[in-house]
């Protein structure tokens, strides 16, 4: 072997060394980022905001991947945790879904039901009525027209139910209502709320015929601590009330 031969085998041979400890650092690297970092989990972060008090399912989240050492106590890393729970507060998307930002929806009393109605979106919520607030109920009916003729009893607005509590309120859905009394039959689609309230029998009796027969419904937010009942003096309105 000449002296340009051993000098190829040397080169060849530092070559092999170099590679031989550049993969070793690669891999030392690798093993100190993985014992920095550790094992990862499974958790779940919200797709879009999600308003406070409002009921919470598995299609509001996506699954992530989170090392586990960075992973707060409170993550939720099952989505049955999210079984009967609503949004303690305003949620942001992006947020990592933890325990403490749920809350467990209000139960019924006994003697109370859930009951759900579509309020027009403009006229009857507003964007100021969550879970837990409570509410007066009014509806408007036109007056009935006698057979005669004559004597036509006036429209009126009264107050169904007092001091309602709202347990629920929906995402914004189109819905369909008669437009007027001349095109009765005709429907006309508008945009509103499902919204869902505890009440005593009598008091969803009352909130379903009103859906049904009036002419519109609407809610009035009660300030807290002021859900005294109305005087039934003060419960019905009408436009001769006033002369």
């Amino acid at each position: 072997m000449n002296s340009r031969q051993r000098r190829g085998v040397i080169l060849l041979v530092v070559s092999v060394l170099c590679a031989l400890a550049a993969f070793g650092g690669v891999l030392a690297l690798i093993r100190d980022v993985e014992s920095k970092v550790g094992p990862e989990k499974t958790a779940y972060e919200l797709k879009a905001d999600v308003p406070a008090y409002t009921s919470l399912d598995a299609g509001q989240f996506e699954k992530v991947s989170v090392p586990e050492r960075w992973l707060p106590e409170t993550a939720v890393t099952d989505l049955g945790e999210l079984r009967d729970k609503v949004a303690a507060g305003k949620l942001r998307k992006g947020s990592l879904l933890q325990s403490d930002m749920m809350s467990e929806r209000p139960e019924l009393k006994p003697g109370q039901q859930e009951i759900a109605i579509m309020i027009d979106a403009e006229t009857g919520v507003a964007g100021k009525i969550d879970p837990g607030s409570r509410v007066n109920i009014f509806a408007t009916f036109e007056g009935d027209q006698p057979a005669s003729g004559k004597g036509r009893t006036p429209n009126q607005s009264k107050v169904i139910v007092s001091d309602a509590k709202v347990i629920d309120v929906g995402k914004l859905t189109p819905f369909k209502e008669n437009s007027d009394e001349e095109n009765r039959g005709r429907l006309g689609e508008r945009d509103g709320v499902p919204i869902t309230f505890a009440l005593s029998t009598v008091d969803a009796q009352r909130v379903a015929y009103a859906e049904s027969f009036a002419e519109h419904v609407r809610l009035a937010l009660v300030a807290p601590g002021d859900g005294g009942d109305i005087p039934e003096s003060d419960r019905t309105y009408t436009l001769n009330g006033d002369k």
